[in-house]
């Protein structure tokens, strides 16, 4: 590392948990992010200044006023413009040893095993259940953790898949086989900005976690956040033995 990178991410280095060699593997690491919205634009902002060295940014959205109320990484002038291309600018305004990969499409279960390869990880904060399900199969199917957040109103949860190791859960070990369900978007039921940003933020901590393991590991457990209760919960999620993941 040069000079400037030992000062800029010093406070990586003297963790004893990361130190130069974590940073080192932050920074020639790739994480892909399905969705640049209420969790995608917060996760971006703390992954790319952790040092993350490859973003791939996926999102075929463009920046509307009522998203400014939570994706932080966007502002008025980019109203209407690609929100890979605002988030690709504001990334390199924050750091510029970090790359972003703009990926202008619609990720889908059709494509996301090409869109996702090469990731060391991916973080999925998208707002459609029959993505995440495509998202989760590819990642999955290429022995990739995943870091999947999503919010709602005041609630929000977390998790980290390993699904191909014998103990660990997949998606479908939480949420089933079954796309076809009744969905509610935020722009009918209305979200917490702050929310979206914690959970965004700590979705991006379990990204570095995946990179460089420190602590306790968090696959096989859901944290379930709720805003109005001021209570976090943290519930076991086992694997599902009639899964596809369990053969």
């Amino acid at each position: 590392m040069t000079d400037e990178e030992l000062e800029r991410y010093a406070r990586h280095i003297v963790l004893r948990e990361i130190g130069g060699d974590g940073q080192r593997r932050l920074g020639q690491a790739t994480v892909a992010l399905v969705g640049a919205g209420g969790i995608g634009a917060p996760a971006i902002q703390y992954l790319a200044a952790a040092g993350v060295g490859r973003l791939r940014v996926i999102d075929d959205d463009a920046v509307a006023l009522s998203n400014l109320q939570r994706q932080v990484l966007f502002g008025t002038g980019d109203v209407d413009r690609p929100k890979v291309v605002a988030a690709t600018e504001a990334v390199a305004r924050l750091n510029p040893h970090v790359t972003v990969e703009p990926v202008a499409a619609r990720i889908d279960a059709g494509n996301a095993a090409s869109l996702l390869a090469g990731a060391d990880v991916v973080v999925d904060g998208c707002d459609n259940f029959a993505t995440r399900l495509g998202v989760a199969d590819a990642a999955l199917a290429a022995a990739v953790p995943l870091v999947s957040a999503a919010v709602g109103q005041f609630d929000g949860q977390l998790a980290v898949y390993r699904g191909w190791e014998p103990d660990r859960p997949c998606y479908r070990c939480l949420v089933g086989d079954d796309p076809a369900r009744d969905e509610a978007s935020c722009a009918d039921q209305g979200v917490l900005g702050a929310l979206t940003g914690m959970l965004g933020a700590m979705a991006a901590l379990e990204a570095i976690r995946a990179i460089v393991p420190f602590g306790a590991d968090p696959a096989g457990q859901l944290l379930l956040v709720d805003a109005l209760g001021f209570r976090f919960r943290t519930i076991s999620l086992p694997k599902d033995a009639g899964c596809r993941c369990a053969g």
